[in-house]
């Protein structure tokens, strides 16, 4: 495995490792407090987290010369993501969060025909069957 390649697997596997994470202490957290409220504070602090991290990489440098059609999606994805959040938690508050959050992975299955559809990128049997596989192992899981 080049390490291009095993670079990009261990950052998706940290990735999923912390979004376990952030279930488990944000199920803690928002005991008897609101959601919305909840989903505000975490927010803030990541904000605080990424803009302190483009600060100390100089990254910082480079936000004059980001497009306007990059603008434009990256936007829609923060709104997007900040709906997701505000679900998420309203779900997480309400349910257990070993059901929860199997349901919300169910966007796995949803960004493979998203891919498909909107980037080109191709849908396999490969890639449908596990997708599937995720999906009818996320309704398993809910309907303990």
């Amino acid at each position: 495995m080049d390490t291009t390649r095993s670079a990009w697997i261990i950052l998706a596997l940290l990735s999923a490792f912390f979004a376990a994470l952030t279930t488990i202490l944000a199920k803690i957290g928002i005991q008897n407090v609101p959601s919305n409220l909840g989903t505000a504070i975490r927010t803030v602090v990541i904000l605080l987290l990424a803009w302190g991290i483009v600060f100390a990489t100089g990254e910082v440098n480079g936000l004059s010369s980001v497009s306007q059609r990059a603008w434009i999606f990256l936007i829609l994805s923060g709104i997007a993501t900040g709906l997701s959040w505000l679900f998420y938690f309203a779900a997480l508050q309400r349910g257990p969060a070993s059901v929860v959050a199997p349901l919300d992975k169910t966007s796995l299955a949803m960004v493979l025909v998203l891919a498909a559809l909107f980037l080109g990128e191709p849908l396999t049997w490969k890639t449908a069957l596990g997708g599937g596989l995720v999906l009818l192992g996320a309704i398993v899981v809910a309907l303990k």
